[in-house]
């Protein structure tokens, strides 16, 4: 289906040459394409900044209510669970009323999400005594059902790019999750500090509980408040989904059935909850490997982590426009399958190459591990846009917010599944087995991919 490429012309609804692109049709007039695309990037970034912060915090805020590893990854997996289900449920409303008030919404959700977060243990003591943990996961499921703002984000993109520069518009998008990931637990760190509690100790009301999990919690929920406040006042509904919304009949329902049931759409989605699949299981036992192999403990997988995350955030923010000009989606989620093909698997054994030269204080292991994962986090990149950028490609402009939802599910759905599946291959096998068998789930993608028609998902080949 190829329906979101009939026309550029509705597609320049926010062009960046103008310096007065329908002034009065949003709430900020004179809002050029480039500003709304920067003001996308940063709600996007600090969204996920505010995920980001508890990431190192969740697992031993569980603990700290008597929960043992196995729940504690129960509480990670809740999010992603939720995010399935909401993600859908909050592309279609996208599409039935706008995607502003869908970000809006979803924003104000996780305002409280993380407020009770950060009063779980006070909550729970008011209500007869239940277990803040219960909270928790209530908190956790909220999150998670608003957190599928990201397929909204997505569509919202796509409205205001033409399908030429749709796979540089939602790499900027990449480039802001990933960068949330990246510097959202260095602040946890921050604001979980000796020194730093204790200056909110010493100026903060009494009533509020300041310890190294609340106080986290509770900067997430202040910046995203604010990220709320500044979405209400700078971010305008795109004028091409607001005119095709006056527009939509009954049948838009039937055409987003379609769209998201079509062939190309449903192998598109597979390959997402594949990949999705695969470098769940490789990040969720990364930090196992390299404590196991290499003795590392928080710090030193913190500087792993965040210079993956980089690598990834450089490719999706700065270098997948150019690629895409030269290549195309296609050939790129083809580059970036085949790449983590043999990426994935070699991980493990990266540990033990000694013909690889240590460099100062760091150990020959880490440095091949280093060295793997550099092309390994630029192949992820690259798949995930691409096949970001194909779904988008191929789903008519008044599904993109429903089609994209589905490719947001189906990647909820394998971070659910995926680190439980790859931690018993780890126990049950042998260290190596989760990220061989990562690996080699890649191989379907290729196939996948090489059964669909170039012509229905790369409009530059014919």
């Amino acid at each position: 289906m190829n329906d979101s490429h009939d026309s550029s012309t509705d597609d320049s609804s926010i062009d960046d040459s103008s310096t007065d692109d329908h002034a009065g049709d949003g709430p900020v007039p004179g809002m050029n394409r480039r500003r709304v695309v920067g003001t996308l990037f940063f709600i996007i970034f600090l969204d996920l900044l505010g995920f980001g912060i508890l990431i190192p915090v969740i697992p031993l805020y569980a603990k700290f209510f008597g929960a043992n590893e196995f729940t504690g990854s129960l509480l990670i997996a809740v999010y992603s669970l939720f995010q399935f289900v909401g993600a859908p449920i909050l592309g279609r409303f996208s599409d039935e009323y706008g995607r502003r008030p869908v970000l809006l919404l979803s924003l104000s959700g996780s305002v409280i999400a993380w407020t009770l977060f950060g009063i779980a243990g006070e909550l729970g003591g008011v209500l007869a005594g239940v277990n803040g943990l219960v909270v928790l996961f209530l908190a956790r499921a909220l999150a998670g059902a608003m957190g599928g703002n990201i397929a909204t984000a997505n569509a919202y993109m796509a409205d205001i790019t033409p399908p030429e520069d749709r796979a540089r518009g939602l790499g900027i998008l990449g480039a802001a999750f990933g960068l949330g990931f990246v510097f959202g637990p260095a602040v946890a760190g921050i604001v979980s500090s000796p020194s730093v509690l204790s200056f909110f100790e010493a100026t903060l009301p009494s009533f509020v509980p300041v310890n190294e999990f609340t106080m986290p919690s509770f900067t997430a929920a202040v910046l995203t408040a604010l990220n709320l406040g500044l979405a209400f006042v700078v971010l305008p509904e795109p004028r091409r989904h607001a005119e095709r919304a006056a527009a939509m009949t009954e049948s838009r329902l039937r055409r987003l059935y379609e769209a998201i049931t079509s062939p190309d759409i449903g192998s598109l989605v597979l390959a997402f909850f594949l990949a999705s699949f695969a470098f769940s299981a490789f990040e969720s036992q990364f930090i196992f490997l390299t404590s196991d192999r290499l003795g590392y403990g928080t710090a030193e997988n913190a500087v792993l982590l965040t210079y993956i995350g980089v690598v990834i955030a450089i490719v999706q923010g700065g270098l997948i426009g150019p690629l895409t000009d030269r290549f195309g989606e296609y050939r790129l989620a083809l580059g970036g399958a085949a790449i983590q093909v043999v990426t994935l698997a070699l991980v493990p054994f990266s540990l033990s190459w000694s013909f690889v030269p240590a460099l100062g204080p760091i150990e020959s292991g880490a440095v091949a591990l280093a060295a793997v994962s550099t092309p390994l986090a630029f192949g992820n990149a690259l798949t995930n846009v691409s096949l970001n950028t194909l779904v988008s490609l191929n789903a008519s402009d008044d599904t993109q917010g429903g089609a994209f939802g589905l490719t947001q599910s189906a990647s909820s759905l394998a971070r659910t599944f995926g680190p439980a599946v790859a931690g018993l291959l780890y126990v049950a096998i042998a260290y190596w087995s989760p990220f061989v068998v990562a690996g080699l789930l890649f191989v379907p993608i290729l196939v996948v991919l090489g059964l669909v028609a170039r012509e229905q998902v790369d409009p530059a080949v014919g």
